[in-house]
């Protein structure tokens, strides 16, 4: 499975041929230097260790400055394994947003935005109370949160105000509209978990895979409709050929 490590810069929109407009995504994903190749037989499992963005060796922990020299490469601030890596690399190399081309999907993977404390109308979707008919102070509350002697306690799971945010999520299926490959960019349809600024995962789409016969049916349908050809026209009928006039008697 293909991925690359990425960070969110941010969004813009984008015009194809046909003049369509598409709210896009922008992602940093390069380069990614290859660190480690992990193999079946020395690691228990195959996997491939990448890394985005330079970073001094003074600013890193000592036990990564370690790892880094072990395996000959230059530190880097974030490092993310992607198992069951299909391309052939080796550590060293260099992989970008070359590797997607523009029509593939991708699985997005990223933290979400911190939210604070939050109440119920906001963190659950709730309706809140009325606003009229003698309700006074109950507009955003949550209601009655348990029972009388039985159970006599709060069922576990009940929806209430809280944390909100900040918790890892993937968004799938997303379409990548535009492969900038000079600029380690790609414009993904959609929007991606985080803040901008934040470190992401895009990686090989899990239910619509790069070759699948799912990918080529949603090729199919996007691909522009062939014209029809012009119906031929009916040839006008001909006009009976004109009797010869009979020879007056005399």
């Amino acid at each position: 499975m293909l991925g690359l490590l990425g960070k969110k810069l941010g969004h813009t929109r984008v015009y194809d041929a046909k003049g369509n407009v598409t709210a896009v995504t922008v992602v940093l994903v390069g380069p990614n230097r290859v660190i480690q190749c992990k193999r079946v037989e020395t690691d228990g499992y195959n996997a491939v260790q990448l890394g985005l963005i330079d970073q001094k060796e003074s600013r890193l922990a000592k036990p990564l400055v370690g790892h880094f020299k072990k395996h000959n490469a230059l530190p880097v601030k974030r490092i993310r394994e992607f198992r069951d890596f299909t391309l052939a690399v080796k550590p060293g190399d260099v992989v970008g947003a070359n590797i997607f081309a523009v029509g593939d999907y991708v699985d997005a993977i990223g933290v979400t935005k911190g939210r604070g404390f939050e109440g119920v109308m906001k963190r659950h979707n709730f309706r809140g109370g009325d606003g009229s008919h003698g309700s006074k102070g109950f507009r955003r509350r949550p209601g009655a949160i348990g029972q009388r002697l039985f159970p006599g306690t709060v069922m576990r799971g009940m929806r209430m105000p809280g944390h909100m945010g900040q918790v890892r999520r993937t968004s799938q299926n997303l379409q990548i509209i535009q492969v900038r490959e000079t600029d380690n960019l790609l414009l993904i349809k959609g929007a991606i978990p985080g803040a901008e600024g934040d470190y992401v995962v895009i990686r090989e789409s899990k239910k619509i895979p790069k070759g699948s016969a799912r990918a080529k049916q949603k090729e199919a349908a996007q691909a522009p409709a062939k014209p029809k050809a012009p119906a031929k026209s009916a040839a006008a009928p001909k006009a009976p050929a004109a009797k010869a006039a009979a020879p007056a008697k005399k």
